[in-house]
């Protein structure tokens, strides 16, 4: 199992969404629907799928809260790996922007021949790039992690912290602004990257005016093992009381996470209407999940 799932928040689009992504990508399918009942936002549909290999999940649970371009997920096609590479990128350029906003259009950069970064009809954002070969191979799909605003300047802190947090984790490249390209502050980083549990993830700095930041749109799912894992998470992640609800968290630095027990994606995924609505009773009324608590509840007790 994946250790670590982007979990993305729709209004009511999470299935049309779902679809449209595994439509878009190739090797891609819906892996489950579960409908929540009685949620305080009514019933939710959580979706499950897996794009090219990498898992996601997605929720529709009302409009409290806005996609944005600060966490998005990165796309890498590699030509050493593919001789159809720029061709598939071209096409999943295509089909991802259509109805979207490009926020960086397609085309040559100084670090890539083919690169370009789009916010599909939905809302999330994707950045498709054309690998150099004589790179460190990276896997298919990144998410990646934008700081701006209140916390601009703070993408190696950052990658610091995860690091020290996350099991099985190694730096990767960094890249850092140099003199004169304002309002970038010299020595914050430019492009970086880190592995977590296995996974990569990206950080850049940005200090240019953007209208958005880090919210709960975008979301990490950690899966856990036992009640010890999630009680180590949570302590080493949870930085705003108010935001811990549910088995979500906000860390200091405005990213969420959900420090979710494994066992509960096979209750949702396997159990009975009747087991999935006594399991959805008990985690909303916690905070931080509990394991035990959540297994007597889809047993019956």
């Amino acid at each position: 199992m994946q250790k670590i799932i982007p979990h993305l928040w729709f209004d009511t689009q999470a299935k049309e969404a779902a679809e449209f992504y595994v439509s878009a990508f190739k090797d891609s399918k819906i892996t489950n629907i579960t409908t929540l009942q009685d949620t305080p936002s009514g019933d939710a549909d959580t979706v499950s799928f897996n794009l090219s290999g990498y898992s996601f999940m997605a929720i529709s649970a009302g409009p409290y809260f806005t996609l944005n371009p600060s966490i998005s997920f990165m796309v890498n096609f590699d030509p050493s790996r593919d001789e159809h590479a720029e061709t598939y990128l071209r096409e999943l350029w295509s089909k991802l922007s259509e109805g979207g906003k490009d926020l960086m259009p397609l085309q040559e950069y100084p670090f890539s021949k083919l690169y370009g970064w789009t916010q599909d009809k939905f809302g999330v954002s994707w950045q498709l790039i054309l690998s150099d070969s004589d790179g460190e191979p990276r896997p298919f799909i990144i998410p990646s992690l934008l700081f701006v605003g209140d916390v601009c300047g703070k993408a190696e802190e950052a990658g610091d912290f995860y690091l020290s947090v996350f099991k099985d984790a190694t730096r990767g490249i960094i890249a850092r602004y140099p003199s004169g390209m304002d309002p970038e502050k010299e020595g914050t980083l430019m492009f970086s990257d880190l592995q977590l549990e296995g996974q990569w993830f990206t950080a850049m700095d940005s200090a240019q005016d953007h209208k958005f930041a880090f919210s709960e749109a975008v979301s990490f799912i950690v899966n856990c093992d036992s009640q010890e894992e999630i009680d180590y998470y949570w302590d080493k992640l949870s930085a705003v009381p108010e935001s811990e609800q549910c088995g979500w968290l906000k860390d200091k630095f405005g990213v969420s996470w959900q420090i979710v027990p494994a066992i509960m994606n096979e209750m949702m995924r396997d159990g009975s209407p009747e087991q999935i609505k006594r399991v959805t009773e008990a985690f909303l009324k916690m905070k931080k999940f509990d394991i035990a608590t959540l297994e007597e509840a889809y047993k019956g007790g």
